[in-house]
């Protein structure tokens, strides 16, 4: 079975392995890790493992925080503005899709906000901007990004130089797709339900003058960056399964040769889908402009939706499930990230060639 979901999504074989071996008995303890306290000492060297690998997968620089948050990205869109934004000041959004947009009208409720840019034509998105299109308020609190868009499938592949003003980033969709220099950014935050882990938990990682200037004044403590960061991201129970799931990721990423082998993979798949589409685009059409085409969300259309729904359920007879494409927008989705084997997509693009041939 091939899965090409957009989230939850395909998660790494040995990780789901490594959980079932020792899902009824964590390393000899005798319990499952889903029984332990968040506050023992054996979730605590798990709690310790994940962030340390984050940080070493990531190349995290001296100078920041990470967080584990729940309520994934959609809390993030209010809990940004809500310790970034200072009474008075206002925060830029750069507008390049459904999730952008989101986070923006977040934004507008709890504090001030203002469009820095935005992609948007013809009631849809078919590119990310040029940074000479960016229009930062040198005085905003920062600039927000969403940097790979899984419902119009685009993605930045150079992020913006805001100068002064703090780049923040939901990197939900395409976090570890690849390397990337944490210290441009002020904030980055992601969704691990879609490259990362299971859903349930969300990575936040801040720098430290940031969160030491974030509002703590009217702002729930639950929700305030001090809290969870002065109690290491217990302050209350912690989903440890998902925790101790996205560590078994990063060990996996880490095995395989950390995110230099995970861009050259995905580049890859990539390449191999876009080719298809290219090399048959009398028959296939992406949207996307080229420049924005994303790694890991690659839409396209066939000729009418009756060939559409023709074409995914085929797919699904050929195993291959998740490929529907988001119900805003229709067409086809392949979703590609880290844990998709190349042969999922080469099975996908052999079904590509076929059903053009017969259909076309």
């Amino acid at each position: 079975m091939w899965n090409f979901n957009a989230g939850p999504a395909v998660l790494p074989l040995p990780a789901l392995e490594h959980a079932q071996r020792e899902l009824l008995d964590f390393e000899g303890t005798g319990m499952s890790i889903l029984e332990h306290s968040h506050r023992g000492k054996a979730y605590e060297a798990v709690h310790a493992e994940c962030k340390a690998l984050l940080k070493e997968v990531l190349a995290i620089p001296e100078g920041y925080t990470t967080l584990f948050l729940q309520g994934g990205a959609s809390q993030q869109f209010a809990q940004v503005p809500m310790n970034l934004v200072p009474v008075g000041k206002s925060a830029d959004y750069v507008i390049t899709g459904t999730w952008a947009e989101k986070a923006y009208a977040e934004a507008q409720i709890v504090g001030k906000a203002r469009v820095a840019c935005t992609t948007k034509a013809n009631d849809t998105y078919v590119r990310v901007p040029e940074s000479s299109e960016i229009k930062v308020d040198p005085d905003a609190a920062y600039v927000h990004i969403t940097s790979n868009n899984t419902i119009y499938g685009t993605q930045y592949h150079s992020f913006p130089e805001p100068g002064s003003v703090p780049l923040v980033a939901d990197m939900s969709s395409d976090i570890l797709w690849r390397p990337t220099d944490v210290s441009r950014f002020g904030l980055i935050y992601a969704g691990a339900q879609k490259n990362m882990g299971p859903a349930g938990i969300t990575i936040v990682i801040i720098r430290n003058d940031l969160l030491e200037r974030s509002r703590t004044d009217g702002i729930p403590k639950i929700f305030r960056y001090k809290t969870i960061a002065g109690e290491d991201s217990l302050y209350n129970t912690i989903p440890v399964f998902a925790v101790y799931f996205v560590r078994n990721v990063l060990r996996w990423v880490k095995h395989e040769g950390g995110l230099t082998a995970m861009e050259s993979r995905n580049r890859e798949k990539g390449k191999l889908l876009y080719d298809t589409v290219d090399a048959l685009s009398g028959f296939y059409q992406a949207p996307v402009d080229k420049g924005s085409r994303s790694y890991m969300n690659a839409v396209f259309r066939l000729p009418s939706e009756d060939l559409e729904k023709k074409f995914l359920s085929a797919a699904e007879k050929g195993n291959m499930v998740g490929l529907k494409g988001h119900r805003s927008v229709g067409g086809v989705r392949a979703s590609m990230y880290n844990a998709l084997p190349v042969a999922a997509v080469k099975a996908l693009t052999d079904l590509m060639r076929e059903f053009a041939s017969k259909n076309g």
